[in-house]
């Protein structure tokens, strides 16, 4: 049976369109001007809210207060679903630095959860999060737990291969380059993660297939004085290079409106894209003031909307859904079209998700309802109504 949504503004998201999306089973069939005569349908009635693809996030360790690093189905098909109900209908769910044998549990975690049938949401596959990063960029990651390529044995988290679609590397580390080379020929996004290179390696980086920047400003080198010249790094390379993309955590906490502007001017909304980078305490209850343990011993403590180091001398991820970055983007000036488009088309052209990512017919049938405020009323992941049934006529 089709599902019909009518009275949408739809975000395509290259342009803004009072139209009629009919989805048959898994798929968009049509995208048109009216209801076709007849037509056997269940109706939805979208009220004259946004209808937009759903939202994909490719950095996001946790939510529902389950994390990846559990090293379960269960744990990253929770986390999963914890987040469809603010509008990601896909995602890479991420690990971070801990022993590698964990890291290793966490990618069998993901791949058990990728089997048909176990998830609502559309697990899309693995995103290493290091554990091959700079201790001098570590921010929360552990840094005992941290390796350089050329001296780690990284065959148990390499074995996953067909499955990681993302890996982040320092890639001033030895033997970084040629792990980079090894994992782009594989088709693998190769992100400059927790560097501390200067724009110099940053450019050898990109000729040896580094594509992308992970959270731009955030565990990143930036211009420093050296014998008096200034010496630029990963965050000027990732906004003036071209063959970077680059992420932005858009929770409102680690990066302010400008250097959201920022990024935007520089990048456009085909070369930013907006993660969460949220963990286990996304999309669920935290206390403000509260201190909570992560899986890595890194204690974190939740104030302001973010998660903090405990002495609050950095951020320690964030809590965010996609839902909230796209308001944010919205909220620091960014149009409402590019901001869905970055947190939408974007990131699934970066990982070469086919069929996701726009409102077109032939593409899959992950649609989210929300107001003005982007308030998600509804959201539908491969046909299938997850909440906002209300709405059905």
């Amino acid at each position: 049976m089709r599902t019909v949504f009518k009275n949408a503004r739809v975000l395509t998201p290259f342009a803004e369109r009072d139209a009629v999306v009919i989805v048959n089973g898994r798929k968009i069939e049509a995208v048109c001007t009216h209801v076709p005569a007849d037509m056997d349908a269940a109706f939805i009635d979208c009220r004259g809210m946004y209808l937009s693809p759903g939202f994909i996030d490719l950095h996001v360790h946790g939510g529902g207060g389950r994390s990846v690093m559990e090293g379960t189905a269960d744990a990253v098909i929770a986390m999963a679903e914890a987040h469809l109900s603010h509008g990601t209908t896909s995602l890479l769910p991420t690990t971070y630095a801990m022993p590698i044998a964990d890291i290793a549990r966490a990618g069998r975690g993901v791949v058990d959860a990728m089997r048909p049938g176990s998830c609502a949401a559309n697990i899309l596959g693995i995103h290493f999060e290091g554990p091959c990063l700079s201790a001098a960029q570590a921010g929360a990651q552990s840094k005992g737990d941290l390796l350089i390529p050329a001296q780690a044995d990284l065959s148990p988290i390499l074995d996953f291969l067909p499955h990681i679609r993302m890996m982040g590397i320092a890639p001033e580390l030895p033997g970084a380059l040629e792990l980079a080379e090894k994992l782009s020929a594989a088709g693998v996004v190769v992100s400059i993660a927790h560097s501390d290179a200067t724009y110099a390696e940053i450019e050898d980086a990109v000729r040896h297939g580094f594509s992308d920047v992970t959270h731009i400003y955030s565990g990143c080198s930036t211009v420093v004085r050296r014998s008096a010249f200034r010496v630029s790094g990963v965050v000027e390379a990732g906004l003036v290079m071209d063959e970077l993309t680059t992420q932005a955590i858009a929770d409102g906490c680690h990066l302010p409106p400008e250097l959201l502007r920022l990024i935007y001017r520089m990048k456009g909304a085909d070369g930013m894209y907006a993660i969460t980078d949220a963990l286990e305490f996304a999309a669920s209850h935290i206390e403000e003031g509260a201190e909570y343990a992560q899986l890595n011993g890194m204690n974190v403590l939740y104030e302001d909307g973010v998660m903090k180091l405990p002495d609050r001398s950095a951020f320690a991820g964030s809590v965010a859904t996609m839902s909230r970055a796209v308001s944010v983007l919205v909220k620091a000036g960014i149009p409402l079209i590019h901001a869905v488009r970055m947190a939408t088309d974007t990131p699934a052209i970066r990982i070469g998700a086919l069929g996701k990512g726009r409102v077109a017919a032939g593409y899959d049938a992950d649609l989210v309802l929300f107001d003005d405020e982007i308030n998600v009323r509804l959201c539908m992941a491969a046909g299938n109504i997850h909440f906002g049934r209300e709405y059905l006529q």
